[in-house]
């Protein structure tokens, strides 16, 4: 009898699942997707750009200036006024005298308000100033 339950005891196995490779995998496939990726910071609000045939890229070291939808003004990622901008865009200029402003205006903002961006950061001194669009 006593032979019997030692054999039905050792039928039974208790079956695990380590989950260590498992987490191993996990891990390495977020580091490759990391390191992979690229971020870009354009301006920290959602605007709508325009399509054109003749659109290019940007260097990485541009100063990005959204205009939204209903007029308002980001510069990496921080509300400015329009009295204000010229300000900001001089004290970023000092630092790297080279940078061109990228303007990305919503398709349906104002025109008047996007001539005033430009015309700012002209007076700060920029050397180019470009307006983003999407390519088609």
């Amino acid at each position: 009898m006593n032979d019997l339950f030692s054999l039905a005891h050792k039928s039974r196995k208790q079956l695990s699942v380590d989950i260590a490779p498992l987490m191993d995998m996990v891990f390495i496939l977020l580091i490759f997707f990391i390191v992979t990726s690229t971020f870009t910071r354009e301006t920290g609000v959602d605007v709508s750009k325009p399509k054109a045939q003749s659109a290019s890229e940007v260097q990485k070291e541009s100063i990005m200036i959204a205009i939204t939808r209903s007029g308002t003004i980001h510069v990496n990622e921080r509300q400015v006024n329009l009295k204000g901008l010229e300000d900001v865009l001089r004290q970023m200029l000092l630092k790297n005298p080279g940078r061109e402003v990228v303007v990305i205006a919503d398709r349906e903002s104002n025109t008047g308000v996007l001539v005033s961006v430009i015309d700012a950061a002209n007076l700060a001194g920029t050397k180019k100033v470009s307006i983003a669009a999407m390519a088609e």
